[in-house]
This record gives C-alpha cells, structure tokens and sequence, in this order.
C-alpha cells in the first residue's frame, strides 16, 4: 500500500485518523503499531514476519547490551545486533546480484553455474535495516539509553509513515517522542502536518506522476530511436520525477507524522538549487545523508585523516556503498561512482572553478551533473546507458520516435517552478512560511482551502490515471 493509492487516501488513513484521535493517550502506540503492521502487511504479508522477528531480537538484544558489564560483551552483542540486520539486509537485497555476478563468471570459464532460487526483496527493508542499526549503535555509544517498553521500540520501527520509503529516522531523534509528544500534539503542529501531507501528495501526483510517464515513454524505446531530443526530454523528465516523487513522498511522511504529534526530521531542501555536489548531497535525501556520515564515514576516519588521499578514499567508499544501498546493480554503483568522482573533484578543484564562474553558472552547472547522473539511476542496462549520455552531447536531431504529451508540459513548467522557486531569500521566505506552523488566521484559511483543493484534484488524478508508480518502493 502507498501513500498515493486509494486505497490509502479513501479507506485506510480516515479510518486510521478517526481511530488515533479517539484512542486514548496511553493507548496510541498500540493503535499505530496495529495500523502500522495491518499497512505494512498489505502489501507484504509474508514479510511482516521477518520485521517483527527481527526487532524482538533487536529489543532484548540491545537492552542486555546496555545492562553488560564489559566493554568486551556489549562489543559482543553489538556485532551480533550488526550482523542478523545487515546478514538479512545482504541476503534478501543482493544474494541474487552476486549469485548473477558469480554465474556470469563461471560461464566464461565453461564452469556449471550455481542453482539458485530468486529471492523477493521484502518492502521497505534499506530503510528500516538502517533504523535498527542506528538504534543499536546509539545506544552502545551512549548517546541514548535503550527504551524499556518492547512496543515502545516496535513503534519506533514500524511507524508506518516512515516505513517503506524513510525518512531514515536516527533512534536518538525520536525515542522521547514515542514516550511522550504532547508538547506537538496542537492544532497547529496537526494542521501544518495536513498542509504538508497535502502538498507532498500534490508534487508526488500531479507532478511526479505526470512527468514520470514522458520519461518511460522516453526510457522504453530502442537506442536507435532516441536522438539528442528524445535523450534530453527522458533525462530531464526523470530528474524532475525522482524529485517530486521522493520529496512528495516524505512530505506526506512527515505531515501524517505531525498529524500525529511526531515530528520526523527534513529529507529534501530544494536540491536542484545546489551550486555543487557536495552542497547537492547536504540537500537531497538528507537522512541517508546523515546516516552515513555518522556510521560510515566517521567510523572510516572522515576528514580527521593524515592524508587526502584517505580523506578522497573514504568519501568515494562512502557513495559506492550509497549506490549500492540504492538497488543491486551495476548502475548504481556508477551512478554512485559517479558522484563519489565529482564530490572528490570538488575538494581537488572544482570548487575553486565554481567560485570564480559565480552562483548562477554553477548551480546549471551542477543540476546538468546531476541530470547525467540520473540517467545512470534509471537506466540499469549500461551500454544503453551509456549511448543515452552520449546522445544528449551528440547534437543528433533526427525524427524521433517518441510524443510529448499535452499535460508534460504543463507539469514541467510545475517542476521547474517549485524546483527553483527558492533561489532568492523573498522566495525562500515564502516557502518557510508554507511549510511552517504559525499561520495567522487568514494564512490558515487560505492554506486550508488550498489543501482541500490539492487533494480533491489529486484523488482525480490517480482515479483517472492507471500510472501510479513509487520510484523507492523496491529499495
């Protein structure tokens, strides 16, 4: 089940809503932990199992953990903690990509291949992997005890707004809300939390799903019918779909969180206004960001080393294992290769050049980047891949094979408006104030009926259309 569906919109979230907000205080964990596994097992019934098998483990794990007496046995617990979550995150995600990998060269070499069954990658297991990883090593490193109540932990992972698709929430972050959040319990954290939700439908809906069709459409022909229009409209379309798509969807995550008096941190910051990579990665999924900034880049030594070339090493392992994180496949780990280059290239030059040529050529700079990058992203065949960017720089304007859709560009226009809309601190302001919690009562009408409308019209949107795909579902 997604946000977008439905499903979701017309059943499941009144329902939910209408039962929260009857439920007593005391008892609404267990009323989001029941919502939370009945959403979850929806759309992976067999797999709920696993996630509830894992955090019971993790829960009483952890709290032995914390209550040993060495260092020597809370170091024990914790690499056994790491290994049953990342051991069932490498089997379920990349048992089959090695074993590909693994056939593939004993094929060359006239061996037998390796019999293997195809193994389904439960919904939503990146992130909440992640989450359980973050709760363990915060609590051995001391930044927060572990909590008492087993459901109280349960919560923590299964909150189904963040579930399949994050934002990726640090256990420090949020553990005092799951005991206690009346303090963002208000009208005003549960209206701000409704416009967000709103919005993010809207950007995921109308914009996302729109665009999104134009770059299948694009993505779907033969190399030889993609000319240096086609290439340019595919990769531009996809980079505005991933965006809204994404954003959207962690806008409506953090909004039902605030509806609910949970406050989840930010995961997109206007990224495509970034006048280099490394400003792009402070922007785009933020909470991927920080998470491995802090259990994987610290722990390789950062920017604390004796040389740059161990700084350069650590950031390009860093955005190898994030494209990798991403899906298994080759071209992920290119696309995260790729920005492991620039982000190196930045610290060597690169950054120098921007600062000369000034904000504006550099953030077109860094978005044109960023566009080939994403093709990378999309396209999992590499050499189809590659003769796509090679296309875009080829000047070849034959008579393509592919139609721009009426409502493309409407949408476009749509995408590119908000994606820069806060390039200057008047607009910057004006979005704050849009996305904020202190709204006058004329801002709050106005923000309300604007609200209604972007729902109403996206629930047509998705009634009238089949195209309703969620890009980091399957990640």
């Amino acid at each position: 089940m997604v946000f977008s569906s439905i499903t979701f919109l017309v059943y499941f979230l009144p329902i939910f809503l209408l039962a929260y907000h009857l439920t007593p205080n005391k008892y609404k964990n267990a009323c989001i932990l029941i919502f939370s596994i009945v959403f979850y097992a929806w759309g992976g019934p067999k797999f709920i199992f696993v996630i509830l098998g894992t955090t019971f483990l993790d829960y009483f794990l952890v709290n032995k953990m914390a209550e040993a007496k060495t260092s020597k046995g809370k170091k024990q617990l914790l690499v056994i903690s790491l290994l049953m979550n990342l051991g069932l995150l490498f089997y379920f995600k990349y048992s089959n990509f090695f074993i590909d990998n693994i056939n593939g060269a004993l094929g060359l070499a006239g061996i037998k291949e390796i019999t293997w069954l195809k193994i389904v990658l439960p919904i939503g297991i990146s992130f909440y992997t992640f989450e359980s990883v973050t709760y363990v090593v915060d609590v051995y490193r001391g930044i927060h005890k572990p909590l008492k109540n087993f459901w109280h932990y349960q919560t923590y992972i299964l909150l189904f707004p963040k579930l399949i698709a994050g934002p990726i929430v640090r256990y420090h972050d949020i553990a005092d809300q799951i005991t206690n959040r009346e303090k963002n319990y208000t009208p005003d954290v549960k209206l701000s939390g409704f416009y967000t939700f709103c919005i993010g439908l809207a950007k995921k809906v109308i914009i996302a799903n729109t665009i999104g069709m134009q770059a299948d459409d694009v993505f779907k022909l033969g190399s030889e019918h993609i000319d240096t229009a086609a290439a340019w409209v595919g990769a531009i379309a996809y980079t505005f779909q991933i965006y809204f798509d994404f954003s959207g969807y962690s806008d409506m995550a953090i909004g039902l969180c605030k509806i609910m008096g949970i406050r989840l941190p930010e995961n997109f910051n206007n990224p495509y206004l970034s006048s280099s990579i490394t400003e792009f990665w402070r922007r785009w999924h933020i909470t991927l960001g920080t998470w491995m900034k802090n259990y994987l880049y610290i722990p390789l030594g950062g920017n604390k080393v004796d040389s740059n070339f161990k700084l350069y090493r650590n950031l390009f392992i860093v955005f190898l294992l994030s494209g990798l994180w991403h899906g298994a496949s080759w071209n992920f780990i290119i696309w995260g290769a790729f920005h492991g280059l620039f982000l190196v290239m930045e610290r060597l030059f690169l950054l120098k050049v921007y600062d000369k040529t000034g904000k504006i050529i550099s953030t077109l700079l860094t978005f044109l980047i960023v566009v080939v990058g994403w093709v990378y992203f999309r396209v999992e065949d590499l050499s189809q891949a590659n003769h796509i960017v090679k296309t875009m720089f080829s000047f070849n304007f034959t008579d393509g094979k592919f139609a721009l859709h009426n409502d493309f560009y409407f949408s476009l226009s749509l995408a590119i408006f908000f994606s820069f809309f806060a390039f200057i601190p008047f607009t910057k302001n004006i979005q704050a104030k849009v996305y904020g919690e202190n709204h006058t009562t004329v801002s709050n009408t106005l923000m309300l009926s604007l609200s209604v409308i972007l729902f109403y019209v996206s629930l047509s949107y998705i009634a009238a259309l089949d195209f309703n795909p969620f890009i980091y579902f399957r990640f």
